[in-house]
């Protein structure tokens, strides 16, 4: 092996212990998106004082926060079930009604419809809300590889498939699989 060689390998390996370090490793949405984790109550306040509340106040918070968390995953749920029926502008708006579109899931179903609806500029934007919010959302990724083969950016599309890979670990995750078979020219998503 020649030094050039040597010295190609080992850049290849730094290259890709940044893009780990990028992308940052968060397997917490890698496989279902059909329940995020639901977004954290800004209303609720840390206990600053340091007593701890008393048995009731707790039960009451905690029966608060379920039942918000539960109200969160329903909204979601019927949102995307819309968009999987192909109802993007309703799937949009109910969507922007849950009231969080800072949620990675949230901004990344609005992506997809949006880009499903022709409109790739908007798409974008979504995508890179997703992605601003957790970098290592593996649904987003996917999907914006799926957009870049839609502008025909092919190179760009293999770039998300190798973040999308290091985030799953594999290759056998379902967003793996998807976006793969899109830029194989097998499926369109």
């Amino acid at each position: 092996m020649t030094a050039i060689q040597s010295l190609g390998r080992i850049g290849t390996l730094a290259a890709a212990a940044l893009l780990v370090l990028a992308v940052g490793v968060k397997p917490l949405h890698a496989i279902e998106t059909d329940s995020p984790a639901p977004p954290p109550d800004p209303l609720v306040k840390k206990n600053t004082d340091h007593k701890k509340p008393d048995s009731k106040q707790k039960k009451k918070k905690n029966k608060k926060k379920k039942k918000s968390d539960a109200e969160f995953l329903r909204e979601y749920r019927a949102a995307r079930a819309l968009m999987l029926e192909h109802e993007y502008r309703a799937g949009i708006a109910a969507m922007h009604a849950i009231g969080h579109d800072e949620h990675p899931d949230i901004a990344n179903y609005i992506g997809y419809a949006y880009r499903r609806l022709g409109d790739y500029d908007d798409a974008k934007v979504w995508y890179e809300k997703a992605l601003a919010a957790d970098p290592g959302h593996v649904r987003t990724w996917s999907y914006y590889g799926m957009w870049q083969m839609e502008q025909g950016n092919r190179l760009k599309a293999l770039d998300d498939l190798a973040k999308v890979k290091l985030i799953c670990g594999n290759t056998k995750c379902q967003a793996y699989a998807q976006l793969k078979a899109v830029i194989d020219g097998t499926a369109s998503y």
